[in-house]
């Protein structure tokens, strides 16, 4: 099978255009409690299936989020076919991003190092 660029290129759009268009429906639709954060979407090679990667704040209403998606999936995937000029819709799927939670979370421990090494300097100084 010979995958050319332009094949990664037309995924990438797709991936992109859909990220904006679930977003936006989001954004419209969904309370700010718990505010929903859209952070990837991965495409399966035939266009069919997508699985859209998402956070919350605050990060313990996950589940609820997770449940409001689920129950508007088959009217935001109206919307991506309303919004977008793509042959093929894929159906919808949802995932927390672990990935993106235990990045925020080395974040934080590394700025608490670093005011730790802070005051510790601080002090030995005097």
């Amino acid at each position: 099978m010979d995958i050319s660029p332009n094949t990664f290129d037309r995924h990438d759009r797709a991936n992109s255009l859909i990220k904006e268009i679930v977003a936006n429906f989001i954004q419209q639709e969904a309370d700010s409690n718990p505010l929903i954060t859209v952070t990837n979407v991965t495409i399966s090679p035939d266009y069919h299936q997508a699985t859209i990667f998402f956070t919350t704040i605050p990060s313990d209403r996950e589940a609820d989020a997770l449940i409001f998606l689920k129950r508007q999936a088959k009217e935001m995937r109206g919307f991506v076919k309303k919004k977008s000029k793509l042959k093929i819709i894929p159906y919808l799927e949802f995932s927390v991003d672990y990935g993106e939670r235990h990045r925020q979370h080395i974040d934080e421990i590394a700025q608490e190092i670093d005011r730790i090494n802070t005051n510790v300097s601080k002090n030995t100084k005097l």
